[in-house]
């Protein structure tokens, strides 16, 4: 396993974190015991960060987390990092972005308590909420690692203003963003500012939500309670024209003796700016597969080769996938 200095929060933790937002329901039904298998099996190959939030199912992919990895949270805490996001809330009408002291102060107290741990390694605001100001969320924050309930301050989805305002009441130490072969917009301003002031950046979806997983095919279908069921992205033309192009990342992966979501992973880490790529399982099977992408180095020559096969892909933008 490999392991990075996660910008200045100075924790230590494996470059691929187990991520667990296909355990709240968002992806279709899950099989707690094979999730919780992956999750063990994420442990015994060295994976020690592990990330999670209160959005994912509200509690439960935080529960089922906090079960799978109870015994180290009960004698080994200091090894393993927990991760995780707050600042949406469910409402009657559906999900909405609430980072307010009052939003926060409930929900930390959710995650510890879903968690079964009494402090967070890392807690997140999830996605910038324009009707608070800046200084109330990040202020109240700063109050939790006074306390001693959290120990580090991250954003997810945020953009290089946002973390600058935010940054102005308490710094901020990592960033969650989206980021993959078919969604580099990122690639412009905002891993600039983090590589300059020294951010962790831990990206989710490498393998754009399954696209570059292998494992999809024209005409796939999902399950009703799976978000991918009403994105464009895995549906009509574009899908066809991604799945073309997934085809021939494929190829240059067979040449490797590898598979294509390898290659996704390793070109996801192979940013000098990216310290963490992200990747969530419901099947121990497919965390084995992730962390074979550890040890391919992809040079100049392949990032090339690379670049000219997504030329003719379809990029996804916009949010990615939450509409909040």
């Amino acid at each position: 396993m490999d392991y990075v200095t996660l910008g200045r929060t100075g924790l230590r933790v494996s470059r691929l974190a187990f991520g667990t937002w296909q355990l709240g329901g968002d992806w279709g039904p899950v099989n707690e015991r094979e999730a919780i298998a992956a999750i063990r099996r994420a442990r015994e190959l060295g994976i020690n960060l592990f990330d999670t939030a209160q959005a994912y199912g509200f509690g439960t992919s935080e529960r089922l987390l906090g079960r799978a990895l109870a015994h180290e949270l009960r004698g080994h805490r200091d090894e393993i990092v927990i991760a995780t996001k707050g600042g949406l809330r469910r409402t009657d009408r559906g999900v909405v972005r609430d980072a307010s002291r009052a939003s926060l102060q409930a929900g930390i107290e959710d995650s510890l308590h879903a968690l079964g741990v009494d402090h967070i390694d890392l807690y997140q605001v999830h996605w910038p909420d324009l009707g608070v100001p800046f200084e109330e969320t990040a202020g109240y924050l700063s109050e939790l690692v006074r306390a001693g309930k959290i120990r580090h301050v991250g954003v997810s989805n945020f953009d290089a203003t946002q973390m600058a305002a935010f940054s102005r009441t308490c710094p901020v130490e990592t960033l969650q963003p989206p980021y993959h072969l078919f969604r580099r917009q990122i690639e412009r301003e905002i891993l600039p500012y983090c590589a300059e002031h020294d951010i962790g950046v831990l990206a989710y979806g490498p393998l754009a939500h399954g696209l570059l997983s292998g494992a999809i095919r024209p005409g796939a279908t999902f399950a009703r309670e799976d978000w991918r069921r009403h994105s464009a992205l895995f549906h009509g033309p574009a899908l066809e024209r991604n799945l073309e192009t997934v085809c021939a990342l494929r190829s240059i992966a067979r040449e490797r003796g590898r598979t294509v979501a390898q290659l996704a992973i390793a070109w996801t880490l192979a940013h000098p700016a990216v310290h963490v790529a992200i990747v969530g399982s419901r099947w121990a099977c497919h965390v084995d597969d992730s962390v074979g992408a550890l040890d391919l180095r992809l040079d100049a020559d392949d990032l090339a080769r690379i670049d000219a096969v997504m030329a003719g892909a379809v990029a996804v933008t916009g949010p990615s996938p939450e509409t909040v």
